[in-house]
């Protein structure tokens, strides 16, 4: 594509056109990332053969997209945003001064639990009291004090407390450890990227990686069941050879087998993150509740494990299908034709899952599902909180 110049009114200065800024700007005015991304992309292609636009015809283009996709309140926030002359400071707690983050903010409250609506609503009123108090500086305790206020105002005393009991979290400085289970297709990986940018959590490991790295360190012939599928790593155990073995339990067997195998590097990896202080999000189907009692971490991280699952098997069949697609070399592991013990591994797990008190998340719904784990993280640290608002804020 040519290049595109933006101009100011006068036509005396010019910028390149990009989407990187124009995203930013769109982030900011309280869009999705996926939106705004989508939004620059199609723009930019609507400016193909344009060589050079005004600013003001740009910001008009821009407004025009948004109240057709995404309504006219989005629009006046994004209209806003262009209006502000002035940008307010945050100092943090140690002092040093940075600009208010409306993504930030934004963030955090869907960390909390809220919707992305939701959360937007929340942020547009909390500038808009920013704008009309013409502050240019303020504390993030006084910023954390005025979002809790228009939570509770708009949004209830619940949503307000989980606010007040993630913040407190955040300022403690506690990792966080979050272990997503669930059998083959249930969609860990793409759930887990998700929470993490959300979160902010900037390490992920999956414990498929964790597998390959020992097999490359330990021949076949050695460990075969290491080297198998989560789901017929049974096949291999010597009590298979017999033909004597009930189905069922040598499936299980298999799969305890590798799961016991993988709990090593599992809870190296979550040692090596409380070692430097940092939120991890480990996920694979090797994380049998068991791991709970192995990973010692006293009241050094909140620890926290879902388990997800499909309940329809047509479902399941149709996320197998979509992963050989995106990726075809993983057709020879033959995750369509080994449907029906895929599905008899997820029986055990969730029944494994039950029995531990971890909880079951059914994962339809990418967004609704995320969701569902942040109000898991923010149960589990409500057990333990007792502070007021004035106390989180002082």
């Amino acid at each position: 594509m040519a290049k595109i110049w933006v101009t100011n009114n006068s036509g005396s200065t010019r910028v390149p056109f990009l989407r990187g800024i124009l995203t930013r700007s769109l982030l900011e005015a309280g869009l999705a990332f996926d939106a705004a991304y989508k939004a620059s992309s199609v723009l930019r292609q609507r400016l193909n053969g344009t060589h050079q636009i005004s600013r003001d015809k740009l910001r008009k283009r821009v407004a025009e997209y948004l109240e057709d996709k995404h309504g006219a309140k989005v629009r006046a926030v994004y209209e806003a945003r262009g209006q502000q002359v002035f940008a307010v400071q945050v100092r943090g707690a140690n002092g040093d001064l940075s600009p208010f983050s409306r993504p930030q903010l934004l963030r955090c409250l869907e960390s909390c639990g809220l919707s992305e609506d939701q959360a937007s609503a929340v942020v547009n009123g909390v500038v808009q009291g920013l704008n009309d108090r013409r502050l240019q500086e303020i504390s993030s305790r006084d910023l954390g004090r005025i979002t809790y206020e228009r939570v509770r105002r708009e949004l209830g005393e619940v949503m307000a407390h989980r606010y007040l009991v993630w913040v407190d979290n955040l300022r403690s400085g506690r990792p966080l450890v979050l272990l997503i289970g669930g059998a083959t297709g249930t969609g860990k990986s793409t759930v887990a990227t998700e929470v993490a940018h959300r979160l902010g959590i900037v390490r992920t490991q999956s414990t498929d990686m964790l597998r390959e790295v020992m097999r490359m360190m330990i021949p076949k012939r050695l460990l075969p069941a290491l080297h198998a599928s989560s789901f017929n790593a049974g096949l291999t155990l010597p009590s298979a050879a017999t033909g004597k073995s009930d189905p069922d339990a040598l499936l299980t067997e298999g799969y305890l087998t590798q799961s016991e195998l993988l709990s090593l590097p599992c809870e190296a990896v979550v040692q090596r993150a409380l070692k430097e202080h940092v939120s991890v999000i480990l996920e694979g189907v090797h994380l049998h509740p068991s791991l709970l009692q192995k990973v010692k971490v006293g009241k050094r991280a909140t620890v926290v494990m879902v388990m997800l699952a499909l309940l329809d098997p047509d479902q399941l069949r149709a996320r197998l299908a979509g992963r050989v697609l995106e990726i075809p070399e993983r057709a020879v592991s033959g995750y369509l034709s080994e449907l029906d013990r895929i599905w008899q591994l997820q029986s055990f797990l969730l029944s494994e899952a039950d029995r531990a008190g971890v909880p079951i998340l059914i994962n339809d719904d990418k967004e609704k599902v995320t969701n569902m784990i942040t109000t898991s993280i923010i149960d589990e640290l409500a057990h333990s909180f007792t502070k007021s608002p004035k106390e989180v804020f002082a």
